[in-house]
């Protein structure tokens, strides 16, 4: 401990004189053209000297991490020349960088590792893996100023003798760059001097020296993961789609639309899950069983209270009318007639621009693309409970099909989750008659919205007859006397208690998995973790093949697949000329249950672990006259706002029609547009858009300049004589 303290301290000590002596004015451009005659002089009278002073000077700059590395290695080039100048800076630079490196190893990586133990293990493992590369890709292409890299890299478990030679090669062509600009720098001796050819090139490369060293690392980055395979000299389409949900439709529908040649593989059904299994059936399944319900409580609408008369398998019946009315604007001759070649068929990756299609009919076609995109989405997750595949159960894609063949709703209807999807089924199939009981392993359902919008649900969801159990961990499912039950278990005053629940039928509503076997991915070698692993611009390990949708996430929603699928689009088709980064920034989310819940951004438990100061302005539905209207007053707007500004960081609004209220914060925050904004926009009377008119007058009412209108009432009063 002395030691590290020993250390700092001699560190302090040299900064502090290196300011003291305001040697640091002499690492400025002012400062080295006006010690340039000296320093020539001196070079004549002692050129090893000088030499060695130099180095020592740039060695030690780059170790205390002070500024002025880029003026020195200018001054290089000014005072010794091209050749030289680059030899004594490239050395120079690389050993003052590993000392820099070496010192935040031993005063900073154990207190590091001590306090962030997994991330620090999981660089570590990304730096055994890739490090040199990395390190390489820094120095050539600085994102971040070389001192920083030099101490971040000294936290990691790279090895300091590949440290030092990555940094030697990586800095080698910007120090070039930077030397050769000093060699014309001390040409300057006049005005013209400042327009001479050589200059101008010189400090041109300065500007260009990112973007062509970028587009070099991309030339060495693509020949080494493709360095196994050849590429066809032509392909037979320009893009080639695996998957028809929400990302494989836009995906190929932007890319048919800029007249490029493209091809979707299909096995299943168009449209995908959420057309098929998810957001349509659910919602068409919400519809009826909350007129069921309004029609439970009829007395809130002046009519009579009465027992809704209905025949469930006309419901399911319904709802897969539904999809089949919906399915048109997803189906084969549409994107047909939109230009998009459509195979049914299981799409492989044979090589990373080969697909190998097992149609339908059992035969097999090749197609090569310049670009690939995966967008075969996710499946319902099973938890691995014993006994569950021996006593059945159904997930949110096979209840369609399993309880389209019932005469009436399952008697008992156990559900298995507490988020979104668990969420809307329960309190859907409560309404529709089921006896229902939602198990969630969590403390709270809807675990990732506010407290009071978690209460909220709950007492929504209760109301409507769901039996909810929080806090409660599935154990087994077994069968007892031709009976089915799932035991679960409970801490009850610091005892573990198990309870065994009866059910006809058991919904599994606990997440969805991304679909990644059978595509070939691990035969490529393309890196996955739940999900597949890209890049900021939906690339994966290969450049030419991206992924969009749930298999990438971080959000699994249809609205985020399709966004995703533009940017895989553009980025597969023209990203050789321009590329995009995934915009996530403004992202809505939905629940459907009754009275709805939607968010984007930030809510206030997300703003209070940011440590942001900020406030909440709140807006009631009791008071807006559309719901006093409908009936329907419970629920609220939350607007979080920095303290004292009107910028909306995050809303959430529970309400009926709440996922389409939510759109106008979404606008607003994708373009910047305060609280303000809204306050001054006319909504029409009476709607229920009215209600973010009102959020924002609330807040305005909160920020009132009460001094001007003090000023103002006092104005009056004079007005009035």
């Amino acid at each position: 401990m002395m030691k590290k303290i020993l250390l700092i301290l001699i560190a302090a000590l040299a900064v502090g004189l290196f300011f003291h002596f305001d040697l640091h004015q002499l690492l400025t451009l002012d400062g080295l053209k006006g010690s340039m005659d000296q320093f020539s002089q001196w070079r004549e009278q002692s050129p090893v000297l000088v030499i060695g002073v130099f180095f020592i000077m740039y060695v030690l700059v780059t170790a205390l991490s002070l500024p002025g590395a880029a003026i020195l290695t200018l001054a290089a080039g000014a005072l010794f020349g091209l050749l030289e100048g680059l030899v004594i800076v490239s050395f120079a630079s690389s050993i003052g960088a590993t000392l820099a490196f070496l010192v935040s190893r031993y005063l900073l990586r154990d207190t590091i590792q001590k306090r962030f133990p997994e991330r620090l293990t999981a660089i570590d493992a990304g730096v055994a893996k890739e490090g040199a590369f990395y390190l390489f890709t820094l120095r050539l292409v600085p994102v971040f100023p070389f001192f920083l890299i030099n101490l971040l890299m000294g936290v990691t478990a790279i090895k300091s003798w590949t440290f030092y030679w990555v940094s030697q090669i990586g800095m080698l062509a910007g120090t070039f760059v930077f030397v050769n600009a000093g060699t014309q720098l001390a040409q300057i001796d006049s005005l013209s001097g400042i327009l001479s050819f050589n200059l101008i090139v010189s400090f041109a490369l300065l500007g260009f020296f990112p973007l062509i060293a970028k587009a070099i690392l991309n030339v060495f980055k693509k020949k080494r993961v493709y360095k196994n395979y050849t590429k066809p000299k032509k392909f037979d389409r320009n893009m080639v789609v695996i998957g028809a949900g929400a990302g494989g439709l836009v995906t190929s529908y932007i890319a048919a639309a800029v007249k490029a040649k493209v091809t979707l593989i299909e096995a299943g059904e168009m449209g995908g899950d959420c057309l098929n299994y998810g957001c349509v059936p659910s919602k068409a399944i919400i519809k009826s069983a909350k007129i069921a319900e309004q029609i439970r409580h009829g007395e809130h609408y002046g009519l009579e209270n009465s027992t809704p008369q209905f025949s469930f398998k006309k419901v399911m019946a319904r709802v897969h009318k539904v999809i089949a009315d919906v399915a048109p604007h997803d189906s084969v001759e549409r994107y047909t007639n939109l230009g998009v070649e459509v195979i049914k068929g299981y799409g492989k990756l044979i090589d990373p621009w080969t697909v190998e299609i097992k149609l339908n009919d059992g035969s097999k076609q090749t197609l090569t693309a310049r670009t690939i995109v995966i967008a075969t989405g996710a499946r319902p997750f099973v938890p691995p409970l014993p006994g569950i595949e021996e006593t059945g159960y159904v997930t949110s894609d096979t209840l369609w099909t399993k309880f389209a063949e019932l005469d009436e709703a399952p008697k008992k209807l156990v559900v298995l989750g507490g988020g979104p999807i668990g969420c809307e089924l329960a309190q859907s199939f409560a309404r529709l008659g089921s006896s229902v009981t939602q198990i969630e392993m969590a403390e709270r359902i809807m675990i990732k919205e506010d407290l009071e919008v978690s209460t909220f649900a709950h007492e929504s969801l209760t109301e409507s007859g769901v039996n909810i159990l929080t806090s409660h961990q599935a154990l087994r499912c077994e069968t007892r006397d031709d009976k089915k039950y799932i035991v679960v278990k409970q801490q009850l005053d610091g005892k573990t208690q198990e309870v065994a629940i009866e059910y006809d039928e058991l919904l599994c509503a606990v997440g969805r998995s991304a679909r990644l076997k059978g595509y070939g991915l691990e035969e490529l070698g393309i890196e996955t973790n739940r999900t597949i692993l890209t890049n900021e611009y939906l690339e994966t390990l290969y450049p030419n093949i991206y992924a969009a949708g749930d298999i990438v996430g971080p959000y699994q929603f249809t609205h985020v697949a399709a966004h995703q699928g533009w940017y895989a689009a553009v980025n597969g088709l023209f990203g050789h000329l321009k590329k995009f980064k995934v915009d996530y920034r403004v992202i809505p989310w939905t629940t459907f249950i009754d009275p709805e819940v939607a968010r984007v951004g930030l809510n206030e438990q997300d703003a209070i672990d940011k440590g942001i100061d900020f406030e909440i302005t709140r807006f009631e539905f009791e008071e807006l006259d559309r719901a006093i209207t409908d009936s329907a007053t419970k629920g609220f707007i939350k607007v979080i706002t920095p303290k004292g500004k009107d910028k909306i960081l995050g809303v959430t609004v529970v309400s009926e029609h709440a996922g389409d209220l939510i759109a106008e914060f979404v606008l607003a925050m994708k373009h910047g547009l305060g609280l303000n904004k809204i306050l001054g926009t006319i909504h029409s009377y009476p709607t229920w858009a009215e209600g973010n008119k009102y959020a924002a007058g609330e807040w305005k009412r909160n920020h009132a300049p009460e001094t001007v209108l003090n000023l103002l009432e006092k104005y009056h009063t004079w007005r009035r004589g």
